[in-house]
């Protein structure tokens, strides 16, 4: 638990940002945003490039994915926050499969990616599916599945659908929210949601790393 408290500290630094706005202006603020002309195809490429660098920088993905559905829609805000997690989890995946352990570790701690060998030694690349929505785990998916050169074929399938499924989720919760008045709040739990599954998904691998551990011992012995 000791060691999420950093990074609920920084997630908790970056959610501040877009939500203190709500807390000074109100929700007015993006009233007034969406009805400038060039909005949408900015907000657009936005979204595309943060996400993007999800791989390289502690992006709270599900945030900007909610507050995409909130500018564009669910659909629009789908299709941009899909193309986003996509071209980030692909350039993370080629470089790992190019550069190998040392660049995986330059992006990931070494613990986190014992904790998704552990997992994936289980459950093969459907690690990538269990992982896809939890901070930390996401990235370290792609990238241990890039430094054991995973088959782009195994790779693609189930990160586009596991994509596909978050964006879809957190855009129309965000489009929801946005017609019900309710942003500040719903980025809110766009960021907790997350983190709890974080919580969640560490006491069980810690788990599975555990039995690992034992296993390796039994037959060493």
């Amino acid at each position: 638990m000791r060691e999420l408290v950093r990074p609920a500290m920084l997630i908790c630094l970056i959610m501040a940002v877009p939500i203190l706005p709500f807390v000074v202006f109100g929700d007015q603020w993006v009233k007034d945003w969406s009805e400038q002309e060039n909005s949408a195809p900015i907000t657009a490429t936005l979204v595309i490039a943060l996400l993007s660098s999800d791989i390289f920088l502690p992006v709270p993905s599900s945030m900007i994915s909610t507050f995409a559905g909130t500018r564009l829609g669910t659909p629009g805000g789908a299709l941009v926050s899909w193309i986003g997690m996509n071209v980030g989890a692909l350039i993370g995946f080629a470089l790992a499969r190019r550069f190998g352990p040392r660049f995986a570790r330059w992006l990931s701690k070494d613990k986190d990616l014992d904790r998704m060998k552990s997992i994936s030694d289980r459950y093969g690349p459907v690690a990538l599916i269990m992982t896809r929505g939890v901070p930390v785990l996401a990235e370290a998916s792609v990238l241990l599945m890039g430094i054991h050169r995973l088959p782009w074929r195994r790779f693609l399938l189930p990160v586009l659908v596991s994509n596909l499924v978050l964006s879809v989720a957190y855009a129309g919760f965000g489009a929801f929210a946005q017609e019900n008045e309710w942003l500040g709040l719903a980025l809110g739990v766009s960021i907790a949601v997350p983190v709890l599954l974080a919580t969640i998904m560490g006491k069980w691998t810690k788990r599975i790393v555990n039995e690992a551990r034992v296993n390796d011992q039994d037959e060493q012995t």
